[in-house]
This record gives C-alpha cells, structure tokens and sequence, in this order.
C-alpha cells in the first residue's frame, strides 16, 4: 500500500535536448509519483515519433486517462540528478 494523500504534484520546469543518439530530459518538480517521470518520457517519445502532437499534452494530462499517454519506459538510462531542500 501507500500513504500518499495527494496525486497533486507542480513540475517547475523540464528542457528536452538531443545530442545525436542521446536524449535528455531534465524534470524539476516538488515530488514525483510511481513512474511519473518514465510516462513523461514515453509520451515525449511519442511526440518526437509524431503519433503524438505537442499541443494534446495538455489534454492528455487534464483528461486523467492514463491511456492516452505514452507508454511508461524501462527505467534503464534514467537517474536521479539533484534533490534540492
């Protein structure tokens, strides 16, 4: 089980660059949730395929259906870069 109360978290800011075969996605929020960030870059991957358009992001997030994001990505490559308090 778990005790979160709230769902609810504000990401500040990400930033998206490509480096020829390498992608990085930076994230700063004040939380994350189970797989939050590995949906954010599926979706992103999604985009980037263009079976996604940028603008239904928005959509996509104030739908609250899971399924019309990305797919949640394996957690190989991703990591915890800073945690600020």
């Amino acid at each position: 089980g778990t005790d979160v109360k709230s769902t609810v978290r504000t990401v500040y800011y990400y930033n998206v660059e490509r480096r020829e075969n390498v992608l990085t996605l930076k994230v700063c929020a004040n939380g994350f949730l189970y797989n939050m960030v590995r949906i954010i870059v599926g979706t992103l991957l999604r985009v980037a395929q263009g079976k996604i358009k940028p603008d239904d992001i928005e959509n996509i997030i104030k739908s609250k259906n899971r399924s019309l994001a990305g797919p949640t990505v394996p957690s190989i490559g991703l990591y915890l870069n800073k945690v600020f308090y």
